[in-house]
């Protein structure tokens, strides 16, 4: 047997444990993960020297831009951002200009991060106007479908519950996921025009507006549809402790209802808005210290199943502006996570075994990813290098992605991915991306 590449003297993560052994990759796959002596010849060899191997992070929450909103991000710039964070599989979500939300949006927007992709890439959908084009979103390959409840993005009213039960059906007969992004659309909208009247241009204001209240109450309208229709409900960038007191019950009843936070959400309160200005500014926006620590238990719970970045990059000037209002919410993310959250397992606050679980295999398995998120003979030669050791300061300056500005800039990190191999190649060695556009796939 002779194989495209081997890595040997390395320290495997796999699913029963870490292993010291060595990888064959052949034609994109993991041909064989044995000792060194058991490893088949092959045209490349690199030796790790112990270096630590974990699968490919799978980000199931990024936005990519590109199109009209390649000002901000593009796949290029965006990928190269996963690379070099050790994200080797992104999924875009749909609020794109134009929204991704037809058969030809998708395909036009498929085309174009073929073309130049590093990373692997897979795409949702919002709700298409037309419910019967559902089908033919999710032949082509759409990962589920993304609907907001604070605004019509896509084509349904987020105030038409008959039509969003029927939407959520036609989506458990296909068989995947509906996400939402939670806040009722009645109450941000009462609460927007209530605090514009009065003046309020202010940070607070937007915490009032996007409220838990308001969240919590979306949370309890999409269980109540995903109870009606049957269908798998996945629900986005979760920032409160009273939303896991919705979900965890909804769980247990019977529904089938998955969850997501944000590293942002885990490790800073809303406190870093006073510190950093609108930089921090989110949404959901960053909540309370009792409402970050409740996260993290939920994490530890097993209740939260995946962490996912929310990578939502905007140009600088749409972050320095003097009314809350005008602010773009969000902030780059692809480039942080892994680092942020290494550090946690630094400080024994979470398990080589637990990062894995939250940021590759059930991602994998809540988006049917397949044949990624583990480190398994047969399996895409999706994986990462990381030095568990390694101190350094996040320095947005030095991000790929187009958006240089972070809430964890000048943060001490512990934890760094020192090389980055998504279907076999190396896209990312020691800081410098050495992957071509176009190499990553698409993934449907």
């Amino acid at each position: 047997m002779f194989v495209d590449l081997v890595l040997k003297n390395a320290k495997l993560c796999l699913e029963d444990g870490i292993v010291k052994a060595g990888l064959a990759v052949d034609e994109g796959r993991i041909a064989r993960i044995a000792k060194e002596t058991n490893l088949p010849s092959a045209c490349k060899k690199i030796d790790l020297k112990g270096g630590l191997v974990l699968p490919g992070i799978i980000d199931a929450h990024v936005h990519l831009r590109d199109q009209d909103l390649k000002y901000k991000e593009d796949f290029f710039t965006g990928t190269c951002a996963a690379a070099s964070g050790g994200v080797t599989t992104v999924l875009d979500m749909p609020n794109n200009a134009p929204v991704t939300m037809s058969l030809d949006s998708l395909r036009e927007r498929t085309e174009i991060a073929a073309r130049n992709s590093v990373v692997n890439v897979a795409f949702y959908s919002a709700f298409p106007e037309k419910i019967e084009e559902m089908r033919e979103i999710v032949k082509f390959g759409a990962k589920g479908f993304k609907f907001f409840f604070p605004k019509q993005i896509g084509g349904v009213d987020p105030g038409d519950d008959e039509a969003l039960l029927r939407y959520f059906r036609k989506a458990a007969e296909l068989n995947v996921p509906v996400l939402v992004h939670a806040e009722d659309k009645r109450f941000f909208e009462s609460k927007f025009e209530e605090l514009k009247r009065n003046g309020r241009c202010d940070a607070s204001a937007f915490l009032e507006t996007h409220s838990v209240h308001s969240e919590v109450k979306a949370i309890k309208h999409a269980v109540e549809l995903a109870q009606m229709s049957g269908v798998h409900l996945h629900i986005c960038h979760v920032s409160a402790g009273q939303s896991i007191d919705v979900i965890s019950p909804a769980r247990q009843s019977g529904v089938n209802v998955t969850c997501e936070v944000t590293p942002h959400h885990l490790l800073l309160s809303f406190r870093e808005v006073d510190l950093r200005g609108f930089i921090a500014l989110t949404n959901p926006p960053l909540r309370s210290e009792r409402d970050r620590k409740s996260l993290w238990l939920n994490l530890e719970k097993g209740i939260v199943d995946i962490v996912a970045s929310d990578h939502a990059p905007h140009a600088l000037d749409e972050k320095n502006e003097d009314s809350v209002w005008n602010v773009a919410p969000g902030f780059p993310g692809l480039e942080t996570m892994v680092p942020l959250m290494l550090t946690q397992i630094n400080k024994r606050r979470l398990s080589l075994s637990k990062l894995v679980q939250i940021t590759s295999k059930r991602p994998a398995e809540i988006f049917r990813i397949k044949k990624r998120g583990v480190l398994k003979e047969g399996c895409f030669a999706d994986f990462i290098v990381v030095d568990m050791k390694k101190e350094w300061k996040i320095d947005s300056s030095n991000f790929y992605s187009k958006a240089k500005f972070s809430p964890f800039d000048g943060r001490t990190v512990k934890g760094k991915v020192i090389k980055t191999f998504v279907n076999g190649r190396l896209v990312m060695d020691e800081g410098e991306i050495v992957g071509k556009p176009g190499k990553g796939k698409i993934i449907c």
